[in-house]
């Protein structure tokens, strides 16, 4: 009995805890961007255009430039894991944060908090790698953690395929449905695979970044816990709602 009530105290006070690199994460970006001439409350940043040249100066500085990546001091070497932790507006923290408090508690849990940690950081640096890599004559600055939120989502399929997940379809007027964890993300990659093909050569969404980073994810899941036991039952898997 004194077993039994030790082991359930240890599961709760576990469960209590939560998905701490997850959030720690969310937690981070966001303090980075508060602080950031991007979120325009920070007062030292001043206004108008001393803000519009701060900005710029902060992107270049933190950012990943890809003509200057390969070329560049060794410093450049660290700018694709900074640049994990810097958005350009709200609009890009807060739909990245989205995905990865929606995808990345269950990932976590399922990966272990140190594994999930170096996944995250490693598959978020190699994938804005390989953009830069593929643009490797652009001076357009490249910022964000999608790279890395990509490799959760990647993750998350091979593990979790049948988790159900609460998605927003514009085509299907914003309603919130419910679906599979495998459909939501296949339609997914398939929209960033399209968008990718169609994207021009100027400021934008880094589409590339995504696929490298949602097959990276992938690949490591497929590879790493092959063989293990996959969660295949239609489990309520995520809080919140994603938009694909």
């Amino acid at each position: 009995m004194l077993c039994h009530m030790i082991v359930r105290w240890r599961t709760l006070r576990e469960a209590a805890r939560g998905p701490v690199v997850t959030h720690a994460l969310i937690a981070g970006c966001g303090v980075v961007f508060v602080l950031s001439p991007a979120s325009g409350l920070n007062p030292s940043y001043g206004t108008g255009d001393g803000l519009l040249a701060a900005g710029t100066d902060y992107f270049q500085r933190w950012g990943v430039v890809p003509d200057e990546l390969f070329t560049s001091t060794p410093r450049a070497w660290l700018t694709p894991l900074t640049a994990l932790f810097v958005h350009g507006s709200w609009l890009h923290l807060l739909g990245n944060m989205l995905f990865l408090y929606v995808f990345g508690a269950m990932a976590e849990e399922r990966m272990g908090r140190p594994a999930f940690l170096a996944f995250y950081v490693c598959t978020g640096y190699v994938a804005l790698a390989a953009y830069a890599a593929a643009n490797a004559e652009s001076s357009q600055t490249l910022v964000g953690a999608s790279g890395a939120i990509s490799a959760v989502l990647g993750a998350f399929l091979y593990l979790l395929p049948r988790a159900r997940v609460t998605s927003l379809f514009p085509f299907l007027f914003f309603l919130p449905l419910r679906f599979p964890a495998w459909i939501v993300l296949l339609f997914w990659f398939a929209l960033q695979w399209v968008a990718a093909h169609r994207a021009g050569s100027g400021p934008g969404v880094a589409y590339l970044a995504h696929l490298v980073g949602f097959s990276l994810g992938f690949l490591y899941a497929w590879v790493r816990y092959r063989g293990t036991t996959r969660v295949r039952r239609p489990a309520t898997a995520t809080e919140g709602d994603s938009q694909p």
